[in-house]
């Protein structure tokens, strides 16, 4: 599970600043890494989306390899696999799209000025 704090952050220099309430005064700085939680969100809608497609990906191959048609059936039940390849490639494009429309929304709307 993901733990999220708020920090502050100097609109000048972008020093990162989390103020702790036992704090005695004698605390060292060490340099650490983070990112910002909209980049992580960004990031596990990715992720997730990426686990979706591989998913629906595996089930297409799956019927593939598993499909035995009848004799004389090999061209109708080509065809068929053809048409749900298709369907399927056309369905992952616009979750894509969705999900690139959705996070450059999300940027506009997370883009506020300090005054």
């Amino acid at each position: 599970m993901t733990e999220y704090i708020k920090a502050w952050q100097c609109i000048g220099c972008g020093k990162v600043d989390v103020p702790q309430p036992p704090c005695i005064g004698v605390c060292q700085d060490r340099k650490v890494e983070f990112v910002y939680a909209s980049e992580h969100e960004e990031a596990l809608a990715r992720a997730a989306l990426a686990l979706q497609r591989a998913r629906t990906l595996e089930a297409l191959v799956r019927r593939m390899a598993w499909t035995m048609p009848r004799d004389g059936e090999w061209e109708r039940s080509y065809r068929v696999l053809q048409d749900q390849a298709r369907q399927t490639l056309a369905t992952l494009a616009s979750e894509v799209s969705n999900l690139d429309c959705s996070v450059v929304a999300e940027g506009r709307a997370g883009a506020t000025s300090v005054s």
